[in-house]
This record gives structure tokens, sequence and C-alpha cells, in this order.
């Protein structure tokens, strides 16, 4: 990697942009009277909320170790997908790059700010080839390279993260949202030794709150200040923040979660092994299956009579349908109907 700039990355717009400051959230006021925001005066949840999320990002800190000011949040990791395009992707002139098959809400926003795609094939068994991404990062100015670990859909974890930080001149993003159903050491961190990498988490899956929309980022500060800057003002509204902070004062939330999401992902493998519409399971280190199956078209038209919906992922992926872990009795439901399945 050579010497890392992060202003020659950055659009030169966004360099110079002012971002919008609420007065409020970065001043102390002991009682105040606020009639600055034309808010109305009545009702629970009248006022704008935090704009800068001190509190959350205050005990997400204590949390992950690192300063509130390596933190930026987002309504979802979705808007800070969104936003880091934004940030470091001229419209109709730079390229990101993307595993392929992986999130489709990366190629969604590059699309949306009109940047190239360029997608490294994963081989028979969803691993990157590290000679086919050396060859496209000499060939291709890239700007952001997103990893998904452990990847959606194909489920499994990218295998020596550090090799692709180390090796990309631009800006690597590693999107663990299921991190916690792997037992993977988080890339958060690498952070003080790579100052060209993001780490995206979220509290949609493992914590349960994916109604919430509660994504974040952890970087340099020198990223974190240009994501706050871009974003929109009250970007997590006060209900969310609320919720979010509750649950971080739950100890146990977490790894009941995800022992409870564990177990039965162990149950459902088994399962699936006396299934004969199954051709093959696939490794995974989320909470979802990738399958593959004899007829992935009739199999998926089955479970969706019978209401249990899943994620066809062929033709991209031919004959597999994507299953994520349920409670026991809806997996119970769903192996009950793949059992009535011939093929």
């Amino acid at each position: 990697m050579k010497e890392f700039n992060l202003n020659t990355l950055v659009r030169k717009n966004i360099l110079n942009l002012q971002p919008y400051i609420s007065f409020r959230d970065h001043n102390e006021f002991n009682a105040p009277v606020m009639l600055d925001a034309n808010e109305c005066p009545f009702g629970e949840f009248n006022r704008y909320p935090d704009s800068s999320q001190k509190k959350l990002k205050k005990k997400l800190a204590e949390l992950k170790g690192v300063s509130p000011s390596k933190i930026a949040l987002g309504n979802g990791s979705d808007e800070l997908i969104d936003l880091i395009i934004k940030i470091f992707c001229e419209p109709k002139k730079d390229a990101i790059l993307m595993m392929n098959p992986s999130f489709a809400m990366y190629a969604f926003y590059a699309a949306v700010n009109e940047n190239e795609v360029l997608k490294l094939d994963l081989d028979e068994n969803f691993k990157i080839v590290k000679d086919d991404f050396l060859k496209i990062t000499a060939e291709r100015e890239i700007k952001i390279f997103f990893l998904c670990s452990p990847n959606n859909p194909t489920g499994n974890s990218v295998e020596d993260i550090e090799f692709f930080v180390q090796n990309f001149d631009g800006i690597v993003v590693i999107d663990e949202a299921y991190i916690e159903f792997s037992g993977n050491r988080s890339a958060i961190e690498l952070l003080d030794k790579y100052s060209n990498l993001i780490v995206l988490q979220t509290f949609s899956k493992a914590w349960g709150t994916a109604g919430a929309r509660v994504g974040s980022a952890y970087a340099s500060e020198e990223i974190i200040r240009f994501i706050n800057t871009v974003k929109a003002p009250y970007n997590v509204n006060s209900l969310s923040q609320e919720l979010i902070l509750n649950l971080l004062d739950d100890k146990n939330r977490l790894k009941e979660n995800v022992d409870k999401i564990l177990q039965e992902r162990i149950w459902l493998e088994e399962q699936f092994k006396t299934i004969e519409c199954i051709e093959k399971v696939f490794p995974t280190d989320a909470n979802f299956f990738l399958i593959k199956m004899k007829n992935a078209e009739g199999v998926y038209n089955r479970m969706l009579e019978e209401e249990i919906l899943t994620s066809k992922r062929a033709p991209a992926i031919p004959d597999c349908i994507r299953i994520n872990v349920g409670s026991r009795e809806e997996n119970e439901k769903l192996i009950n109907v793949l059992k009535g399945i011939v093929s």
C-alpha cells in the first residue's frame, strides 16, 4: 500500500463542505427555553433528537474500546454505505469494487451515485482469489472495496482480511453485519493500524432491532468527520436512540439472542441432512444458510404457497435459496414443508 493521504481520495466538493451544526447539541444548558427550532412545545417526543448521538456513541465507545470520535451512527448501515460512496466517489468517474456474489446494496448505492461497479468473482467455495484481487486493483483505479464478512448471501467469512486492507490503495469497508454469529474478532481492532479502514456494524441482526434502523461505522477521526459532515442533521431518531441505549444496558440480551440462534442453526443443519430436495448446504458463519436445491424454483414456490418467505438467489447463484434461522416453531414448519417436497 502506498502512503495513505485521505484528502486525495475525498471528493473536492466534500473537502470544502461545511457541516450542518445543531446549536443546542454543541452547547450545554441547564434549563433552556427552546424556541429556536420551530418545534411543537407539547408531546413526549416533540423535540428533535440529539444530532450527534453523544450518549449512544459514549456507550458504544466503552463497549468497543474506541474513542467516540471514531464512531458515526446511521439510519441503518444502508445510510452509511450511501454516505461513504458519496464522500469518496465522484459521479460518472470513480468505481467501487465488491465481491460477487455479495450484498446488493453496495452496487445499488453506487448506481444511484452514477459510479461503476466492478465485481470480484468468488471461487466455487465463495472465497476470494487473491491473485484476481491483485490483478483487478493493479489494472483499475478503484476508490472503495466493500468486504462483507461474514458474506451475504454466502454465509462464509473472508479469510485474511488484513491482506486486502494492506494491498488496497483506496478505502476498505468491512461490513460486519453478521459478526456476532461467527466467533470472529472484529476488524475494529485494526483501526489504529490502517487509516484507510472503515468497519460497519448493525443492530438489525444479533441485537434483534431491525425496525429501529441503527447502524454504526468505526474509522479514523478524519473519516468520521467527513461522514458527520454529509449526513442528515437528525438521521437517527429519538425513539431508536433510546431503544439502543436501553439495549446496551442489558448485558445479557445480545448473548441470549446469539446463543438461541446458534442452537437453532445447529438443529436446522442436522434436519437439512434428512431433506431429499436439498443437494448441498454451504458452511455458514451467519444467521442464515445458502442451500443448493435440486429444483430451486419449485421448492421456493412450494414454500411460498405455505407462506414461508425465503430469498431466491438464482440465477445469480444457480439453484440456490437463502434461508435464515427462525424460532423453533418457524424452523419446524420449514422442515415439515421441505420434507413433503419430492424432487
